[in-house]
């Protein structure tokens, strides 16, 4: 069977490390439009048929563009099984946060328009903005979390991964600064999806939204970066004693880690090439203000897209090789060369995905090909199965 194996180990865990980054970024693009687009509801939409216009840009697209949080969740899962359990059942609280959040968010979209009352609606509309607010403000905490590093500890004998921290803890000021940064990024790509999708008064104030939202974007960015350099314990992992071949074991007795202020710089330092994620990120932000404001709604799109993935891969260079370190006992960190599944899962699920990850590529194109045009008021009043 290994003779069947076109990768080695190692190549495998980098190859999974970058799909999983990939469909975070797909899940950042696609469904943190659909969560900005929420929380944009009571700045841009002021009359009845205004909100359902903005129900109804997501509409057609919002169920398959969560296809990509449950696949990435799928890959952290069958992947990075011990990333899966030491982070889910550390982040318990959150995650139920998270999914209560995700949970009445489809309520709200299938529930609002089934009653023509006042109240009834606005409710719903709350409880769907809030949802939008949630949901951006617990992925982006998280990641912050991830670059603080996570209280917890396997036990020697049984690997059984061991939290030490509360729920009031994640709320650290860089973690809440990377909340705002992700509350940003998706009110600018939703705000540049309804400038794009929409006409009139809408299209006019999700224009002046996405504005002020890519500058922030990059103010939040940058202060995010002068943190990490300056104030944050980063981690470094001492690659030259690793073949990156060994089983997965996080308590492997080779495993040499460090803490410093400034670690996760390192990265940029000895791969010039990585600052490419920030400048993208900066970037993509800047030209998405300036196209937005020109009226070329696509255009801005795409790079307010490019600023998302941008921001991700910052991240993701910024960190790796871990997955998962741990603040309390450095040496039970995680990373992609001790947190993966076997070598022969790692390859069948690359032979999967090379399948299916095309197919949902080409079916959410195919998609927004067939719902192109403008959602209007009229639009939908004329159509008998809108929301």
């Amino acid at each position: 069977m290994d003779s069947l194996i076109l990768f080695d180990y190692v190549t495998l865990r980098q190859i999974w490390w970058l799909l999983l980054g990939v469909l975070l970024i797909g899940f950042a693009i696609m469904d943190g439009a659909d969560l900005g687009v929420a929380m944009l509801l009571p700045a841009v939409a002021k009359t009845d048929d205004e909100r359902r216009v903005l129900y109804n840009v997501i509409g057609p697209v919002w169920e398959g563009n969560q296809v990509w949080l449950i696949t990435a969740g799928g890959v952290v899962f069958a992947a990075w099984p011990l990333l899966y359990a030491v982070s889910f059942s550390g982040f318990y609280l959150a995650m139920m946060l998270l999914l209560v959040a995700l949970i009445v968010r489809p309520v709200a979209i299938k529930y609002r328009s089934k009653i023509e009352d006042a109240t009834w609606r606005r409710n719903w509309d709350r409880i769907w903005c809030a949802s939008g607010f949630v949901s951006a403000l617990v992925f982006g905490v998280a990641v912050g979390n991830v670059m603080l590093g996570v209280p917890f500890h396997f036990e020697p004998d049984t690997l059984r991964p061991v939290y030490e921290g509360g729920f009031l803890d994640l709320f650290h000021p860089f973690a809440l600064l990377c909340g705002v940064l992700s509350i940003l990024l998706m009110v600018m790509q939703g705000a540049v999806v309804l400038s794009w999708k929409t006409e009139g008064e809408i299209a006019r104030l999700a224009t002046r939204w996405a504005r002020y939202a890519g500058l922030a974007v990059m103010v939040a960015f940058v202060a995010g970066g002068i943190y990490i350099a300056s104030g944050v314990t980063g981690y470094v992992l001492d690659l030259s004693v690793l073949t990156g071949n060994e089983e997965s074991n996080p308590l492997l007795s080779l495993k040499d880690v460090s803490v410093a202020t400034g670690a996760w710089m390192l990265n940029y330092n000895t791969t010039p090439l990585t600052w490419l994620a920030p400048i993208v990120g900066l970037l993509g932000a800047l030209l998405a203000v300036v196209l937005v404001g020109r009226g070329r709604g696509l255009a801005a799109l795409f790079m307010a897209s490019l600023s998302i993935a941008g921001v991700i891969f910052t991240f993701g260079f910024s960190t790796y090789p871990f997955l998962l370190p741990s603040s309390t006992q450095p040496h039970s960190s995680l990373t992609i060369f001790d947190a993966s599944a076997s070598h022969l899962s790692l390859w069948v699920m690359l032979l999967v995905a090379s399948v299916f990850l095309p197919i949902i590529i080409s079916y959410t194109s195919w998609v927004y090909r067939v719902m192109r045009g403008k959602v209007t008021p009229e639009s939908i009043n004329s159509a008998p199965h809108s929301y």
